[in-house]
């Protein structure tokens, strides 16, 4: 039962972090300064910074990539066979990559572009929040003691 709630918290979070992510590269394309919620952070500066693109990929769309095959994994996992055995740990690799990446994205806000995006904190907060829960998810519960 533990491990269901885990898994059903783990695509809530993924599909947030998704939806953000969606967000962030329609911000991105349009331009609309409007996007960017008012007094809180400078999500524009972050959007028009140079770091906010990797090879001509909005970095957004890394992300939205990322929490897509999240939740993908997530949803193969109820497949049975290959992905009920390995999909957790795939899982559990992408969340780290996902909270190294979003941890040196931060760094660069704070320490390069001097300006937080509240949109990208929040994209961040998600993919810590589904490594817990992936850590969670592999820890052996009571009953596989018996």
């Amino acid at each position: 039962m533990k491990t269901h709630k885990l898994w059903v918290w783990s695509l809530a979070i993924a599909g947030i972090g998704f939806l953000d992510a969606v967000y962030l590269i329609i911000l991105k394309y349009t331009n609309n300064k409007g996007m960017c919620l008012q007094g809180i952070g400078d999500c524009w500066s972050v959007n028009i910074s140079r770091y906010s693109m990797i090879g001509g990929i909005p970095v957004a769309g890394l992300g939205a990539v990322g929490f897509l095959a999240i939740i993908a994994l997530l949803l193969l996992e109820k497949r049975g066979g290959f992905w009920q055995d390995q999909g957790l740990m795939i899982n559990f690799g992408f969340s780290l990559i996902g909270v190294l990446f979003s941890a040196y994205l931060t760094y660069l806000e704070i320490a390069v572009i001097h300006a937080i995006c509240p949109f990208c904190v929040l994209s961040a907060i998600c993919m810590l929040i589904l490594f817990g829960l992936n850590l969670a998810r592999l820890a052996p519960s009571k009953t596989d003691d018996k």
